[in-house]
């Protein structure tokens, strides 16, 4: 088994986050590339100790980005996970 801190890199805060841990107890986590969805599962709840119900994930390609001369950078690759927690469970950030 991968060690979780190296699964779960961050928690996703944003508003559509906030909205969707009140009302449908799902929590948005950025996870390492090479992890996959039951490993997601098993290192949320190692590391929270709660029940994961469903592990939805999403690839997000890095975007080309200009910089001041014709150059152009990229911005890195990133994977979302959206953890569903059993109902009555919930986790606290703060």
């Amino acid at each position: 088994m991968k060690d979780p801190a190296g699964i779960i890199k961050s928690v996703q805060l944003t508003e559509k986050a906030t909205r969707m841990m009140e009302q449908e107890n799902k929590y948005f986590f950025i996870v390492s590339k090479s992890a996959n969805k039951p490993e997601i599962a098993r290192a949320i709840e190692s590391a929270f100790k709660v029940s994961v119900m469903g592990v939805n994930t999403t690839n997000y390609p890095g975007k080309m980005k200009r910089e001041r001369t014709a150059k152009y950078g990229r911005r890195p690759s990133w994977k979302r996970a959206v953890v569903t927690l059993k109902q009555g469970d919930s986790i606290d950030f703060v």
